[in-house]
């Protein structure tokens, strides 16, 4: 009964606080993320991780990745391809590069190093796509290489995830298979997955609607969605790996909108909230004063490269200044996507609790910081500056 009470109470807070937070034009998350670090071990100590809040929160992280895989449009990719994959691919080299090699200048090893550089490779276009829309540039050229390339970058980033996982795995971690068969069995894993976006998701979403079930289109999700993330733990990836490309096969279907109807209340009614503020409880604050000068260099660095990489790779494919200002700004924002992957990590050895909250602030600096930096770039595009 005291994690009925518990759940009970994250739930009525968190929604009080993300109601004032998206009032303030602040995303929902930073004040859930608030909600946990203020009641958990690093303030108040009135919540306390459990067996319980672990397997709800690792539910939110199969089920936020799902519906991350749900928003995909590859056929948006396809269109501005070009644009799109120079976007994401500069947005996450510079990123990867420079905060990794910032990471060991102040004394990280290299493995932890590469992994902070894989997180701030995230972009999170969920808070970048509201100011778009406010500006009415959703539909413009800028904004759809944005979007094109957040489904890229999203992809590349869970592949490069699902690759240090399996390095972490091979030295050693928590598996004792040999690394040559931890990739064999993951291509086999990319091989399935493949086809069940092209012929097994379709097929299964299409037979749903002939059972005479309760809801039978979103139960076959969700086994979609379970299933392949038990298939992603067995071949030693993260479940949340799974998950996104199971999102990315039923977005594939013409059951997409419906499955997103469904799956939107029962992540963020439950499930993902408590990942969250999870995340706050996992945080610690005893070393924040000493950790201020990596937080501030950091959270600088986390908006110059997606600025300077996404930006300059849309410079490069003939977008003028102001538009590349635009593409780089609205590629700043990490939200859930970083969160989730620092999450992972943390869970697979590869980020020390030593530097985790030092990491989960500057994610959080730079998400507040992005719609800001993305508005000054909108105003500039209407008002050019000339030079």
């Amino acid at each position: 009964m005291s994690f009925i009470i518990t759940l009970t109470g994250i739930l009525f807070v968190t929604q009080l606080v993300s109601h004032f937070f998206n009032r303030w034009g602040i995303p929902d998350v930073i004040g859930q993320i608030l909600v946990g670090i203020v009641a958990g071990p690093a303030v108040l100590g009135w919540i306390h991780q459990t067996v319980m809040i672990e397997e709800f929160q690792e539910i939110g992280v199969i089920v936020l990745m799902f519906i991350a895989g749900l928003e995909s449009d590859l056929s948006l990719l396809k269109k501005y391809l070009k644009p799109a994959m120079a976007v994401a691919v500069g947005g996450m080299a510079l990123p990867i590069v420079v905060m990794g090699l910032a990471s060991q200048l102040f004394g990280l090893q290299w493995f932890e190093s590469l992994f902070i550089g894989v997180i701030f490779s995230a972009t999170s276009v969920s808070i970048s796509v509201a100011v778009l829309r406010e500006f009415n540039q959703i539909d413009s050229k800028e904004g759809a290489t944005v979007l094109g390339a957040a489904v890229a970058d999203d992809i590349g980033g869970v592949l490069i995830l699902s690759v240090l996982i399996s390095l972490m795995n091979g030295k050693g971690g928590e598996s004792s298979t040999s690394l040559p068969l931890i990739i064999m069995m993951q291509a086999i894993f990319f091989g399935g997955t493949y086809l069940l976006v092209r012929w097994l998701a379709p097929y299964l979403m299409h037979l749903s609607k002939r059972l005479l079930t309760t809801a039978a289109p979103a139960v076959m999700a969700m086994i979609l969605c379970l299933g392949m993330a038990s298939l992603a733990d067995l071949v030693h990836l993260s479940g949340a790996v799974g998950a996104f490309f199971a999102g990315i096969a039923v977005a594939n279907t013409k059951a997409r909108h419906d499955i997103a109807e469904a799956f939107e209340p029962l992540g963020y009614a439950v499930f993902i909230p408590v990942f969250f503020v999870n995340v706050g409880l996992v945080m610690r604050l005893n070393h924040f004063l000493d950790s201020l000068v990596f937080i501030v260099v950091m959270t600088i660095l986390a908006c110059l490269t997606k600025l300077i990489g996404s930006g300059g790779g849309a410079m490069l494919m003939g977008f003028d200044r102001q538009s590349g200002y635009v593409i780089g700004s609205g590629m700043i924002a990490r939200g859930e996507m970083a969160l989730i992957t620092a999450q992972i990590g943390y869970e697979a050895h590869l980020l020390s609790s030593k530097y985790y909250s030092d990491v989960i602030t500057v994610v959080v600096l730079a998400t507040v910081l992005a719609p800001f930096i993305l508005k000054h770039a909108l105003k500039r595009l209407h008002h050019p500056v000339t030079y």
